[in-house]
């Protein structure tokens, strides 16, 4: 009854995706859980719709991974005893194994292929029940390949590496043109005021006005190839995550056509990131909000 009344209160959110192996009676479960769940063949998962999704599936991953036979734990933990994965990315935790890497999309997308591998927000890591150990074995040079490619240190070497290098010449251009918050769309196509759309050059944006100002193709053309003389300026700017939760995805990619106009209804694998990054923006946001212990009082 509550996941049903979550859903019915999230019609307008974008659904999320779990996948998980196929079984007979996992499926049953799953249905009886998620009645208005449905599958995608594009997606090679299902989709379920609601706010409240993604914890609602959360919690029915961690109550079917404590269903896992006591044989399937232990092959599990006597895999891992045998032949350890040894990374300072993974660590054993009471229920299983936990994974904790600098963010990285590619980390991402090899854990969510991982049978009821699932991300704690609290404590920021994933966690692997010993059962999904294989699984996690076979992936494991990947996800500690991308762990550290995305490593902080890793990240400052690329960019000395860049130093004085037309490359970074353009990536201090790129920043430059993207401080502007401006767009080239069609004046005969305009994207609609207040509602996010996707872009190829900042992804999800909104935008809150069309200036009218023309756009000189020469003066742009490093940032936009292939902007025409028929092209205004729009002001954007980032969503907030109750936007992005309130948009609905497109139900295919964009075409041909909306690609050349350079605006299109976003699709559920950049909403999902755009809330990746809505989220952190906002657990900054509030961190920096945050008095600091023993100032707060002093404050005139």
């Amino acid at each position: 009854m509550d996941d049903e009344h979550d859903e019915d209160h999230g019609k307008s959110s974008a659904p999320e995706t779990v996948s998980f192996p196929f079984d007979r009676m996992t499926i049953a479960r799953f249905r009886e859980t998620f009645p208005k769940a449905r599958w995608s063949d594009r997606l090679k998962s299902w989709t379920v719709p609601g706010s409240t999704a993604r914890r609602r599936i959360d919690r029915w991953l961690a109550s079917e991974a404590d269903r896992k036979t006591p044989f399937e734990e232990v092959k599990g933990r006597d895999a891992f005893q045998f032949e350890p994965i040894l990374s300072p990315y993974l660590e054993v935790h009471d229920r299983g194994l936990r994974v904790r890497t600098p963010y990285s999309r590619a980390v991402v997308d090899e854990l969510r292929q991982v049978p009821f591998a699932r991300w704690n927000a609290d404590d920021e890591v994933w966690e692997v029940p010993y059962s999904s150990y294989d699984e996690l074995q076979q992936r494991w040079e990947a996800i500690e390949d991308a762990a550290r490619w995305a490593e902080p240190s890793e990240r400052r070497k690329r960019a000395e590496a860049r130093r004085g290098t037309e490359e970074e010449a353009k990536t201090k251009r790129r920043t430059s043109e993207r401080r502007k918050k401006r767009l080239p769309v069609p004046s005969d196509d305009l994207p609609p005021l207040g509602r996010p759309i996707g872009t190829f050059a900042f992804g999800i944006v909104i935008i809150t006005e069309i200036t009218g100002e023309l756009v000189d193709p020469k003066e742009v053309a490093q940032h936009y190839p292939d902007t025409s003389d028929e092209r205004v300026w729009a002001a954007w700017r980032l969503p907030t995550m109750e936007e992005l939760v309130n948009t609905w995805p497109a139900r295919r990619e964009p075409s041909e056509y909306e690609k050349d106009r350079g605006w299109w209804q976003p699709t559920l694998n950049e909403l999902r990131e755009a809330r990746r990054q809505a989220k952190s923006r906002e657990r900054r946001k509030g961190r920096n909000q945050e008095p600091v212990p023993g100032v707060q009082g002093r404050q005139k």
